[in-house]
């Protein structure tokens, strides 16, 4: 499990906003015909890097969600669409929400719900 503290940003609060982010693809995740967005996000205040995966399903109203998670340094450049569901399930928490989750922020940890 990676062990990222907190450190009290606002870019850890579950409803952040977008716009607190300078953000860019990383690709999509092609992996069971998700088709699931990836993108690398910077805090605009504290400097962290987040890595933010968004999925919605064609046809399946409501099924939209995103999960966001910390990533070191170390680990940003071995960050692939591919493997961001791997790498935020062995976060020690990450944040998620979206209409799937009829929510607009909340903590967690553990599998993904990224599968229709």
């Amino acid at each position: 499990m990676n062990k990222i503290p907190k450190i009290g940003c606002l870019c850890e609060k579950p409803t952040s906003d977008y716009t607190e982010y300078r953000s860019s693809a990383l690709g999509t995740d092609t992996t069971h015909g998700r088709n699931a967005q990836v993108a690398i996000q910077q805090c605009k205040l504290c400097q962290r890097i987040w890595i933010h995966y968004y999925v919605e399903f064609e046809g399946s109203s409501g099924s939209g969600r995103w999960y966001k998670g910390v990533v070191s340094k170390k680990d940003r450049p071995h960050i692939t669409p591919e493997n961001a569901v791997e790498y935020l399930e062995s976060l020690e928490w990450y944040v998620y929400g979206g209409p799937f989750f009829e929510s607009a922020g909340m903590f967690g940890h553990g599998k993904l719900q990224v599968d229709a």
